[in-house]
Order: C-alpha cells, then sequence, then structure tokens
C-alpha cells in the first residue's frame, strides 16, 4: 500500500471514528422531535380584538390628558368598541380640535352636535392585527427557548390569527401552558389612596365617583396577613396611565430579598431609568406599587431616589420568580390567547415510529444490497460499505449540529440510500463502459470516476438547491426532512467517490497487473 493510499484510509477511518462518537450513545447525542419523543402539541388563537382595544384605550387615556392641559372641558370620554370611541359634552369645539390632532392620524372622526365618534381607520387595524399575532408569535418563541426546549416548533397555523406550538420532551405541560400565555403586564404606579379593605371602601373615599384618571386596583393576598391568620384581599387607589411599564425592562432575573425570600430583581433601559428616577425623587416617602398583570403584588415605601435598579417581592417560590422573570424578559404578549387545540404525544408511541422507520430503513438497506450483489457481484460491497458510511456520518452530524431527528427525518435517511445508490450505478455503469473499450482496469477504473465527478456534482447540487428551499420556506417536519437530506448529500458526495474509489485502490493495489474485476 503506498503512501498516499495509506493516507486515504486513516482519513476514512477518522472521519467514521467522529461521526460514531459524535452520535454514540445515541440516546442522549441525538435530539428526537415531537414525533418520536413526545411532548406538547399546541394551537392557540391571539385575540386581536383585545389588541385593538388596548390601542383604542391607550389613545382614550392620551387624548384625556391632552384635553386637560389644554383646558378643553367634555362630559363624556368613553371606548364603545375595540375600534370606536366615543366624546361627547365638548365645550370648546376649535381648542377640542386642536388638542386632538394626533388622534386623527390613526383614527377617523364622525362630528355631530357637540359630540365626536371615533372609528379605527381600517388599514391601521389589519396592521395592528398582524403586529399583534407577529409579537405574539416572537414572545412565544422567546419564552419557549428559555424554557430549554430541544428544536420546538413555534409557526403560524392555518388562520391568521392562530399559533401552531410544539415542545418535544416537555413533561409539565400546565406550566409551560401558563408562561406560554402570561400575559405579565409590569406597571410601576404612585399609590394615591390605600389600602383599603373593600373595593367599596376606596369607591367610598372619593364618595362613589372616582375620577376618571385613576382606577383601583385589587392587590395581592401577601400584602395584608391578620396575625399570621387568613390572608385577606386589598385595594389600592392608583394613576390610569402607568409612567414605567414593562416595555423599559432591559432585564429581569430571580433574586432574593432583605428576607432571604425568592424575589425578581429588574433593570430599567436608559430612557425608563431617567423617568423612574424623576419619579421617584418626586415622591419619596410615598408607596410605589407594583403592578403586575393588573394587581399588585408589592406596594414598597419609596425611601430615596431610584434609577435603573429595582425588585418584585411577594409570596413567590422559586419556581415561581424564575418563572416570573422568564417572562418578563420575553416582554408582554399584545393580547390574551385561547388554546384551541391541545395534545400530549406520549414516548410510546414515539418509541414505535422509532421502530417503523428503523426497520423501513433497514429494509430498503437490505433490498438494496441484494440488488447491488445480484447486479454486480463483488463490485456491490464496495456499495453497501459507501452506503453505510454514508449513514454513519449523517448520524453523526445530526448529533453535531444539534440538528432533530423527526418521522421525516427518516424518510431523508431512506432517500440519502437510495441517492447514494445512484452515484454508485452511475460510477459502476462508466466503469463498465470503460473496460468494454479494451482499456486496462485500472484505467477503467480512474476514467469511471473522472468523467461521473460533474454529472454526480450536477445532480447533487441541483437536489441541494431544492432542499435549501424547503428548509428555508418549509413548516417544521418538511424542515427535518430538508436538514437530512442536506446532510446526506454532503457525505454523499464524500462516500460515493472518495471512499468508494478508494476501496477499488485498496483491491487494485494488491495486484500487480489487474486483469478483471468482478462488476
Amino acid at each position: 500500500m503506498n503512501k498516499n493510499l495509506r493516507w486515504r484510509v486513516l482519513t476514512i477511518l477518522a472521519v467514521i471514528g467522529l461521526a460514531i462518537w459524535a452520535f454514540y450513545p445515541p440516546a442522549e447525542k441525538v435530539n428526537l422531535g415531537l414525533d418520536l419523543k413526545g411532548g406538547v402539541h399546541l394551537i392557540m388563537r391571539v385575540q386581536t380584538d383585545a389588541a385593538l382595544r388596548i390601542e383604542t384605550e391607550t389613545t382614550v387615556e392620551r387624548l384625556a390628558e391632552a384635553l386637560s392641559r389644554a383646558g378643553v372641558q367634555y362630559s363624556k370620554l368613553e371606548v364603545t368598541a375595540p375600534t370606536e370611541f366615543v366624546v361627547e359634552g365638548i365645550q370648546n369645539d376649535q381648542a377640542f380640535r386642536q388638542a386632538s390632532v394626533e388622534v386623527d392620524t390613526v383614527f377617523t372622526r364622525s362630528p355631530g352636535a357637540g359630540r365626536y365618534t371615533y372609528t379605527m381607520r381600517p388599514l391601521i387595524a389589519n396592521q395592528l392585527r398582524e403586529e399583534a399575532v407577529t409579537q405574539a408569535l416572537q414572545t412565544i418563541e422567546r419564552r419557549v427557548n428559555e424554557l430549554g426546549v430541544v428544536e420546538p416548533i413555534v409557526a403560524r397555523y392555518t388562520a391568521a390569527n392562530q399559533i401552531l406550538v410544539q415542545l418535544p420532551g416537555v413533561t409539565d405541560v400546565q406550566r409551560a401552558k401558563e408562561i406560554i400565555r402570561s400575559t405579565a403586564l409590569l406597571e410601576l404606579k404612585i399609590v394615591e389612596m390605600g389600602p383599603f379593605p373593600s373595593q367599596e371602601a376606596a369607591q367610598q373615599a372619593y364618595n362613589n365617583n372616582v375620577p376618571p384618571d385613576l382606577e383601583i386596583v385589587p392587590g395581592s393576598e401577601d400584602l395584608a396577613s391578620t396575625g399570621g391568620g387568613t390572608p385577606t384581599t386589598v385595594y389600592y387607589v392608583v394613576r390610569r396611565v402607568a409612567p414605567i411599564t414593562g416595555r423599559d425592562l432591559r432585564n429581569a432575573r430571580p433574586s432574593l430579598d432583605e428576607n432571604s425570600l425568592p424575589a425578581v430583581g429588574f433593570s430599567l433601559n436608559q430612557d425608563g431609568a431617567r423617568r423612574f428616577g424623576q419619579l421617584t425623587e418626586q415622591n419619596i416617602g410615598r408607596q410605589l406599587a407594583i403592578i403586575l398583570d393588573n394587581r399588585v403584588v408589592s406596594a414598597p415605601v419609596i425611601q430615596s431616589r431610584i434609577t435603573d435598579e429595582g425588585q418584585i417581592t411577594g409570596s413567590f417560590t422559586q419556581q415561581e420568580a424564575a418563572d416570573l422573570s422568564l417572562v418578563l424578559r420575553s416582554g408582554a404578549l399584545p393580547a390574551p390567547m385561547d388554546f384551541l387545540e391541545e395534545r400530549t404525544v406520549g414516548p410510546s408511541l414515539g418509541a414505535e415510529s422509532i421502530r417503523a422507520g428503523v426497520t423501513a430503513s433497514v429494509g430498503g438497506l437490505l433490498l438494496v444490497v441484494l440488488f447491488m450483489l445480484f447486479y454486480y457481484r463483488i463490485t456491490g460491497l464496495n456499495a453497501l460499505t459507501s452506503i453505510v458510511v454514508n449513514l454513519l456520518i449523517l448520524l453523526g452530524m445530526m448529533a453535531y449540529l444539534g440538528a432533530t431527528m423527526t418521522l421525516p427525518g427518516f424518510a431523508g435517511f431512506i432517500l440519502t440510500i437510495g441517492m447514494g445508490v445512484d452515484s454508485n450505478v452511475l460510477i459502476f455503469e462508466r466503469i463498465k463502459e470503460e473496460m468494454g473499450t479494451a482499456k486496462g482496469v485500472r484505467a477503467a477504473v480512474n476514467a469511471g470516476f473522472d468523467r461521473v465527478w460533474w454529472t454526480i456534482v450536477d445532480t447533487h447540487v441541483a437536489s441541494l438547491i431544492g432542499a435549501l428551499l424547503l428548509l428555508n420556506f418549509g413548516t417544521g417536519p418538511i424542515r427535518g426532512f430538508a436538514m437530512t437530506l442536506i446532510i446526506g448529500l454532503a457525505s454523499n458526495v464524500f462516500t460515493a467517490v472518495f471512499v468508494s474509489r478508494t476501496m477499488f485502490e485498496m483491491v487494485l493495489s494488491r495486484r500487480a497487473q489487474p486483469q478483471a474485476l468482478s462488476i
């Protein structure tokens, strides 16, 4: 064996060894998809009308502040539909038009006698619906990724406002659902009055006429306990518009409070820190309500100016603090969500799929082996060896890259076997043609590989383009098939040309002047 051939054999053995090291043991190193490992399959619907109502309510609040600054009097300003609100009892029409000029870019105005009806423009409404679904999709994807799920699927479903979520290997379904659908709207507001033992007591403090710029918010039960007895719910009166919200967060993380109990620490971005510093500096000695999903979780007294750091305390467990940090970091959902479908795929079904897939792959390989041995005789062993090496490299690369094996991935395995056979048939037939021209065996083998090379490159590049398109535009199962096919195509070029040719040269190197080849 010459030196060049020896290095080629060592290279092949090294590649095979690395491939086996990458995927062995497969139970630990090969990621399995939902259809093989089991997990959770969810279909959710974004309540886009709620997102439009939030936008309308925010516009109403901004308009109320603008009218107040301009000194414009009115008797009624309320939301009547997700995309509509009315203003009544306007005293100065000209001043009202000047104060509400910014609203006209989003809403169309229908004038009446001292009354205006604002309706959201259809183009804006459609845009906000689309943005709500897109934002929900991105938020859910961030939350799922932080759960540590391997290769989750988060994608749009059939309807425009539906989202598909697949979580392979997830066992705590309820926790996953709570994290996915939690709105996690954080607001920091100064407490105007309270706490009150009941909502009626809070309303009586304003003679049952709470100003429109204030609202009553319930507090967490842990905020009021009666000497170790049964905790009670309390109520706070706060400003309706929050000066600091979750949009100002830079980060959130689990921490410990002064009593070494689980809490959530947070930091604000530059603009939020500036506004938070002004807010706390102007309200030293007053309570700051930390509101999460319209409920006060804590209301500490402001002792000094605070800028970019804060803490949320309450009766959290360590897991609850970690989950709250997760949803705060990933951002708030733009609207509530409904669960339309929930399916749990058991691992037993995945085991059956794996057995069926392995059986199909082995069965296909055996049929190919029988055909190649019958048609190409001993040279068929060359094809068998290159296909087996191809499958080993394919498994190793998938494990190394962290790709997920799915049921369609098994189809990619079987197709890879077919591509390997196709490449070997091209080479073998070309060698037979060259031997028919009275050339020597070595010359026929070299000419067969050299002249088939560009044909193999052409067919594999064409297949690779199709696989890349499937990977880019396909959904989860299609992408799993495409990923397997891409890796299989790359490894097949190596095995069909490099490995197969090396095996021919090993056989021929043992003969001084080979006169025949079993092909």
